[in-house]
């Protein structure tokens, strides 16, 4: 086989498994999944069961969510939330696109939910990537569509909060937005920073390696030393958290960057173990590791 061709199916093998795993979640029994409840702040709470991170702000103004993880988790979620409050659920912000961010977004919806997220959200919702064996996407039901769309800042005044909603272009998906409490001091960063497994620059979904670190960025702009990071998978993480996170992808892309200028294959740069130094260091990064390597590996040899 030529080094072409070598390099071409394992980057088709590659953009397949982020595909699956960004559309096709295992097999579950949501029967058996359990919400957990984190009080961070007075009025806010972190939900936590099978898939991305809920953010809940309660008060008397009602609730407003951040996604909205499986669609038959959504009893469950609604009850943890009425153990925090009898008031209304009013608004869901929905970090990026991928269903166990947006799964619930439905049946929320058909409860009079307002959805909001940024239009290239609401337009992948609409016309969605293949999967991985070709089959053509299924569109989601006018209900789980965000109802506003923003492309700049937006802010919401409820529960004594200024909730910011922040634009994140090109990051993890092309549709990513960070959410600012900041009477909270909490930051719902969906999963274009995760602290289980190495980063997942979804390039068939928009997302870009310069983008996820601009992203970063701006949230370590945004923190203080007492802010809270809530990833969408893994633990909650910090200011110097984000620094780390972000001294890792560009140490790693550093690495990866003279062996694609040198010509050399996927397997060629697998082969260097460009992330060895943090390896044992990342949980979960043993099964994502190929993952990581082969989206910044196409994206520098892409030129970008």
């Amino acid at each position: 086989m030529s080094v072409l061709k070598e390099t071409f199916f394992a980057l088709a093998a590659l953009s397949l498994i982020g595909d699956a795993m960004a559309q096709a979640p295992a097999q579950t029994d949501y029967s058996k999944v359990v919400i957990r409840t984190v009080k961070l702040a007075p009025d806010f709470y972190v939900l936590n069961g099978q898939g991305g991170a809920i953010g809940v702000l309660a008060g008397p103004d009602g609730v407003l969510m951040v996604d909205s993880q499986f669609a038959p988790l959504t009893q469950k979620i609604v009850a943890a939330i009425r153990q925090i409050t009898n008031e209304p659920i009013r608004f869901l912000i929905n970090t990026h696109v991928h269903p166990d961010h947006t799964g619930g977004n439905e049946n929320l919806g058909k409860m009079g939910v307002t959805i909001v997220a940024r239009e290239e959200l609401r337009d992948r919702l609409m016309h969605p990537r293949p999967s991985a064996n070709g089959t053509p996407g299924v569109p989601a039901p006018v209900a789980a569509l965000p109802v506003i769309t923003y492309s700049a800042p937006i802010t919401f005044h409820m529960d004594g909060e200024n909730v910011r909603a922040i634009p994140i272009p090109k990051a993890h998906t092309d549709g990513d937005t960070l959410v600012f409490f900041p009477n909270a001091n909490v930051i719902m960063i969906g999963d274009y920073v995760r602290t289980l497994g190495f980063p997942n620059i979804d390039r068939n979904n928009g997302g870009s390696l310069k983008g996820m670190l601009a992203g970063i960025d701006t949230a370590i702009k945004l923190c203080n030393a007492e802010t809270k990071v809530v990833p969408g998978h893994g633990e909650i993480t910090n200011r110097a958290g984000l620094i780390a996170h972000r001294d890792m992808i560009v140490a790693i892309r550093n690495k990866i960057a003279p062996l694609v200028r040198e010509g050399k294959t996927l397997p060629e740069v697998m082969a260097a173990k460009p992330t060895a130094d943090y390896d044992a260091k990342v949980p979960g990064g043993s099964t994502t590791v190929a993952r990581f390597v082969g989206q910044v590996y196409a994206e520098l040899k892409a030129g970008n």
